[in-house]
């Protein structure tokens, strides 16, 4: 099955406890209709670029997902329809990395950057 990730931003007056609890929502939907959660992270509150419906911070969600293109579809639809949800972005990747995401890496355990 191909591979995605995802990262979404929902409402930033949702709790902790409340913005995780969407993150296995979305999760029993991939398996549902035949995907898997391979990981997931939450990233907490962090202040956004630009206003997003009157919102200047949001919760942050990053899931590794494993799914058919019909699975993720649906899960997509259903984070655009949720109130709490503001943004969604998915891509599909030929691997998952191991270990933990950049944005939850320290900033000593990252590779280096390009110089030229």
């Amino acid at each position: 099955m191909p591979l995605y990730e995802h990262v979404f931003i929902a409402r930033q007056d949702l709790s902790n406890s409340q913005a995780e609890s969407l993150v296995e929502h979305f999760g029993t939907v991939l398996s549902d209709n035949g995907g898997s959660l391979v990981d997931s992270e939450y990233w907490g509150v962090k202040t956004m670029a630009y206003k997003i419906n009157k919102n200047r911070k949001g919760h942050y969600a990053f899931l590794r997902t494993d799914a058919p293109a019909t699975a993720v579809q649906e899960m997509e639809r259903l984070m655009r329809l949720h109130d709490d949800v503001m943004r969604v972005l998915t891509i599909k990747v030929d691997e998952h990395k191991e270990g933990p995401s950049v944005q939850m890496q320290k900033r000593d355990e990252r590779e280096p950057r390009r110089r030229n």
